[in-house]
């Protein structure tokens, strides 16, 4: 359960770390989202979901486990989104990053719904 808990505390941030990347249009950024066409003027919409779920994690960890099922089920939907815009664009020399986020959103989930069933 300890390695788990360490992959969500790493999920939250890395989640809040890329929506505030999303907010600022940082250079890397921008390139990917035009790689993978996505419009920029969707980003702030990407990140305010990442966001969202990093802090239903932490909402999860804190008081309401199932808050935290359900923000890690939004990441996972998110993510397998993602991956599969880069797989649609046929972008693949980046695609483990949301490949990445992914796992680390799959592994809150598990983590999560084990604290929400009393395990």
């Amino acid at each position: 359960m300890t390695v788990l808990f360490l992959v969500t505390i790493v999920c939250v941030v890395a989640n809040a770390a890329i929506a505030i990347a999303d907010y600022a249009k940082a250079g890397f950024v921008l390139r990917n989202s035009a790689q993978v066409h996505v419009p920029v003027s969707a980003l702030p919409y990407l990140a305010t979901a990442k966001l969202a779920g990093a802090v239903g994690l932490v909402i999860g960890l804190v008081a309401v486990p199932w808050v935290g099922v359900a923000a890690g089920i939004g990441l996972v939907l998110f993510f397998i989104g993602a991956v599969g815009a880069h797989g649609r664009a046929r972008v693949f020399h980046n695609i483990a990053f949301p490949g990445f986020y992914l796992l680390l959103s799959a592994a809150s989930t598990v983590y999560m719904a084990q604290l929400a069933g009393g395990g």
